[in-house]
């Protein structure tokens, strides 16, 4: 009843609000016997709202509220963590290319086991300037 009453104090804009608590209270307890084990993802409740059409008004707009919501980034975080792990001062002469590369794969770690080694090490060998092909 506080997040409601929450809610709405914050959807509120002078004496109009787009949810009102007790409604939204009681239209949750209902969504939570009615929706089955399987719909418990945002996403699946708000289909489920949309299905129901005009019933639960209230809870359609928390949800539409709620899957609006930037995430935070943590993405971005997450980058600059590893950089400075792999930016050492013993690497700190290598080329920005390099870096990214190193960078791209620490972060992306549940991928590097995907990759084929083989074809990389193909490709980069045939790129290599400094290999002289001798018939």
């Amino acid at each position: 009843m506080t997040y409601c009453a929450n809610l709405e104090t914050c959807l509120r804009h002078g004496e109009h609000s787009d949810i009102d608590e007790r409604n939204l209270f009681s239209e949750l307890k209902v969504m939570n016997d009615v929706c089955s084990k399987e719909t418990r993802k945002p996403m699946e409740v708000l289909n489920y709202l949309k299905l129901m059409g005009d019933c639960l008004p209230n809870a359609w707009t928390a949800y539409r509220i709620l899957l609006t919501i930037p995430v935070p980034v943590a993405f971005g975080e997450r980058s600059f963590s590893k950089l400075k792990l792999i930016k050492s001062y013993l690497r700190s002469t290598m080329s920005q290319e390099r870096l990214n590369g190193l960078a791209m794969l620490s972060i992306e770690k549940d991928m590097v086991p995907k990759l084929d080694y083989n074809s990389l090490i193909t490709t980069f060998a045939a790129k290599n300037a400094r290999r002289v092909m001798f018939k």
